[in-house]
């Protein structure tokens, strides 16, 4: 998987525009970051709940991985190389559904 093949997911979802993050490529809907591309450009960082992170990592530690900087913060890292395209796209979502609005949600039937 690729950083652009994670952003055209995420693009596709109501609402969601192209922006930046700290300098670096990212995405947000509503003005606010949903899933950015790491300092390693096969790497992204999505926001996830802070159990669901703990989740991922134990069952994933191949793929998903928190630095000491994120330790505690609701993101994951992720290695695209290491990456099951469909999980991620599971997981663009629901980063994305964090922010979105009712109105954009409903419009994506969730």
């Amino acid at each position: 998987m690729t950083w652009d093949e994670v952003l055209a997911l995420a693009l596709a979802l109501p609402g969601a525009t192209r922006g930046t993050s700290y300098g670096r490529d990212a995405v947000l809907v509503r003005g606010k970051m949903f899933v950015v591309i790491g300092r390693e450009p096969d790497h992204v960082v999505l926001r996830a709940g802070l159990d669901e992170v703990d989740m991922l990592i134990a069952t994933d530690p191949a793929c998903f991985y928190q630095t000491p900087h994120y330790v505690g913060w609701p993101a994951v890292l992720a290695r695209l190389d290491a990456a099951d395209p469909e999980r991620i796209a599971v997981l663009v979502e629901r980063a994305w559904a964090g922010h979105a609005s009712a109105v954009q949600r409903k419009a994506r039937g969730l």
